[in-house]
């Protein structure tokens, strides 16, 4: 997989602003609260780049800023993953040039736009042989899987693991990446069709959570040794049956909540069910300078281009089509990824 290398001419800088449609929210709510408008995009300043977006991921997260559970100031826009074409660079910005493809997963919020200016920082090149889908796609929850596996808790292989919903569009890409190190993954899942699908991208075993007891199950598949740790976006459903299912000084990862946020938690219960750690870890944290981006990046990449990890695009939307991805996230119906047309 090849980097397309950055063009050596002179930063082209637009002294005016540029016009953009954007998806803005001015309330908090449901679906109908975003609203396509007219936006003006500034020409970047020093540290900055601005991108003719060609692509927009959607993620549960964008779901959480829409509805308020993560508050952030109004009006606002949404979306934190794209992949688009370099239009103009600020000063100081070397690493990425006008002409260059380009994609990003940790905002600011704004993705849901035909065109936005950002900090370069975040910018990474996108090689040419990656479509502008996949990019938009694969660098949010392909990093965030990086930094589970690879940072918050190093998997070294021949681990057993519990991993919340792996059908999903992050569970696709855990499935493949536990795989790929010698990691035994027990997913969980809803219906037999998703089980099939978690299967077929490298999960050890299922569970079916619509009628299947998760710890029980669990202590089942590890012959009572349990797990040393629990891999869980899916939040206040899977509380207790993540901590039920860690070993003893095992590790929860709570890195999202799919289904509520976790409230009221008791600190009593971890040392009653066996002395358990937990950590509520995010990206930004884990990528929060160049060369942590750079090197969680470079391994994601190399994952690609080896063949291990491959991203589905299951559904595109056009921009102006938003509310109804929103439900149709919000619902379960899909698996793999989602993406926005500008």
């Amino acid at each position: 997989m090849k980097n397309k290398t950055s063009s050596t001419r002179a930063p082209i800088v637009p002294k005016d602003r540029a016009r953009a449609m954007a998806i803005r929210i001015h309330a908090t709510g449901g679906p109908e609260t975003m609203k396509l408008e007219e936006v003006d995009v500034a020409p970047p300043a020093a540290g900055e780049v601005t991108i003719e977006q060609k692509a927009v991921g959607l993620n549960f997260i964008d779901i959480y800023f829409r509805t308020g559970l993560y508050p952030n100031p109004m009006p606002s826009g949404l979306g934190f993953e794209g992949a688009g074409v370099v239009e103009a660079v600020g000063e100081g910005v070397e690493h990425v040039a006008a002409g260059d493809r380009v994609a990003y997963g940790q905002g600011p919020l704004g993705a849901y736009a035909t065109r936005r200016t950002m900090p370069a920082l975040q910018v990474v090149r996108l090689p040419d042989d990656v479509s502008f889908e996949v990019g938009a796609a694969m660098m949010l929850k392909g990093l965030t899987v990086q930094y589970l596996f690879r940072q918050t808790y190093r998997l070294q292989g021949d681990e057993t693991i519990l991993f919340h919903a792996a059908a999903g569009g992050v569970g696709l890409i855990a499935c493949q990446w536990a795989k790929a190190l010698g990691v035994r993954l027990i997913g969980t899942v809803s219906s037999p069709e998703k089980a099939a699908l978690a299967k077929a991208h490298g999960a050890w075993e299922t569970i079916d959570y619509s009628h299947e007891d998760i710890a029980k199950r669990v202590g089942e598949l590890t012959d009572g040794a349990k797990v040393p740790v629990v891999y869980d976006g899916v939040g206040k459903d899977t509380w207790e049956a993540s901590l039920d299912s860690l070993q003893p000084r095992g590790l929860m990862v709570s890195y999202g909540n799919a289904s509520g946020a976790v409230t009221g938690v008791n600190l009593g219960i971890l040392a009653a069910k066996g002395s358990l750690f937990v950590t509520r870890p995010t990206l930004g944290t884990h990528v929060a300078t160049r060369a942590k981006l750079e090197a969680a990046t470079a391994e994601l990449f190399e994952m690609v281009a080896s063949g291990r990890i491959r991203f589905d695009i299951e559904r595109t939307y056009p921009l102006a089509d938003v509310g109804r991805a929103h439900e149709d996230l919000a619902a379960r119906k899909t698996t793999g990824s989602m993406v926005l047309l500008p």
